[in-house]
């Protein structure tokens, strides 16, 4: 399964498009509300998750995923279950991405060390051990990176192209952009 944390104040683009593009390849994904259902976007935008935190369970995700923005980012980063969901990912080797500043909650738990990472501006000393990238979007084994919202559209397709390969998330790059 696939797990899209949300906390109030997360960047909706940075959340929605990876999410719209990942069920569009066919992937199931749900979305946890830390702190509850109704999640309040940076920008107003309320979203009701699919499940409140208190139901995750999930020991062995296929992925995590940490959208951006603020104070989102910092609620993730301070939330008992974003933590445990991250570090029983990462003891399992299982897929991790963050995009924004979202990467800082990857820094600050040590799952940056050695690895190739890019955040948003201004957030590269919170990447803590991580060999701070030039691209837009960063994978490095088992995490993916991205700069930030501009670019929402080319982190969702990454993270499809992990999970279903390079031609399911170029054909939906092509049908995407026809649209």
């Amino acid at each position: 399964m696939i797990y899209l944390f949300l906390a109030n104040g997360f960047e909706e683009i940075e959340a929605l498009c990876p999410l719209d593009l990942l069920r569009r390849a066919g992937l199931e994904v749900t979305t946890v509300g830390i702190g509850g259902e109704m999640i309040q976007g940076s920008h107003g935008i309320t979203v009701a998750a699919d499940i409140p935190e208190g139901l995750f369970a999930d020991s062995t995700p296929d992925m995590i995923i940490l959208p951006g923005g603020m104070p989102g980012s910092k609620n993730l980063d301070e939330s008992r279950v974003v933590d445990a969901a991250l570090r029983v990912a990462a003891k399992n080797g299982c897929y991790i991405a963050a995009i924004c500043a979202a990467p800082m909650v990857l820094g600050h738990r040590g799952l940056l060390a050695g690895k190739e990472a890019i955040c948003y501006p201004g957030f590269e000393d919170h990447l803590t051990g991580a060999k701070i990238s030039d691209k837009r979007v960063v994978r490095d084994g088992n995490i993916i990176t991205a700069a930030g919202m501009g670019v929402a559209l080319e982190f969702g397709l990454e993270l499809v192209a992990t999970l279903k390969g390079r031609d399911v998330a170029d054909g939906l790059r092509r049908a995407v952009l026809a649209d």
